[in-house]
């Protein structure tokens, strides 16, 4: 069934796990999620990122995602992330994504302020939800982005300020995650997290998933995260199984990716203590 992430994160947050947002490029890999999802009975957050409409154009990433959300047995929230330009926000909500971000992490906390109130009361008179971000989480090597930034830690006052001034509905927050790959584990700041958390009332976010390490994932499910988004290691998961077997075939291939990729995202359900 096609939702917003407002249920979904209220039973999250009520019983301390995080929902999964894994970000599909095209009918497979949404299909291969919601499938997981399907078999697993657990919600699903069905992300697509900005930066891959060069991939697949939005009006067809919706038109995958809203079809297998609304057949789905379990729910599946249909989520725009990395929202940079107010014009494609504004183009998905009228598509039928259920959840927005507007990402103006790089601005200055006054423009981010202004430009994530006014997509909130955009997407709020349209029935969708809507996540921001505070602070910035870095880029490493990533198949998403493609220069590499600074991570710049979340400040609470800052964040506390945001949350009550913009409206937003979720908030992705920066303690010590990148997106892309890492080079080893990265280090979190629970401590920052714990400090945020206390201040501010909404669901939190974390981004940089991939590659940040079990333990790290598990203990900020539990400690106050209710969305983790990852990408990365499912294509490189898809990535190594091609490298290792060398399929012959074009059918092969695409079985051994999409199997890749799905039992990555069981993995993630078990890391995320998602119920």
């Amino acid at each position: 069934m096609l939702v917003t992430t407002k249920e979904m994160f209220e039973k999250a947050q009520k019983e301390n796990y995080a929902i999964p947002a894994a970000n599909f490029f095209d009918l497979d890999s949404a299909r291969t999620f919601v499938e997981v999802a399907e078999k697993m009975q657990k919600p699903l957050i069905l992300a697509f990122a900005q930066a891959h409409i060069e991939e697949c154009p939005l009006e067809e990433a919706a038109l995958i995602a809203t079809y297998l959300a609304k057949k789905a047995s379990v729910p599946v929230a249909l989520h725009l992330d990395h929202g940079q330009d107010e014009e494609i926000i504004k183009q998905a909500i009228e598509l039928g994504f259920t959840s927005v971000m507007i990402d103006a992490s790089q601005d200055e906390i006054e423009t981010n302020i202004r430009r994530s109130k006014a997509i909130t009361e955009y997407a709020h008179e349209r029935g969708v939800v809507v996540e921001a971000e505070i602070g910035h989480v870095g880029t490493g090597n990533s198949y998403e982005f493609k220069e590499t930034t600074d991570t710049i830690y979340t400040e609470v006052e800052e964040a506390a300020r945001f949350a009550k001034e913009t409206g937003v509905d979720s908030l992705a927050v920066s303690i010590g995650t990148a997106h892309g790959q890492y080079k080893g584990t990265p280090k979190i700041s629970f401590e920052r997290l714990e400090e945020i958390k206390n201040e501010v009332s909404i669901p939190l976010v974390l981004h940089g998933g991939s590659s940040s390490g079990n333990e790290n994932l598990h203990k900020c499910a539990v400690s106050g995260i209710n969305k983790i988004n990852i990408f990365t290691d499912f294509i490189t998961a898809a990535m190594d199984v091609i490298n290792e077997e060398k399929p012959e075939d074009y059918f092969t291939l695409k079985r051994l990716a999409n199997q890749a990729i799905a039992d990555t995202l069981s993995h993630y359900y078990k890391v995320f203590a998602t119920k």
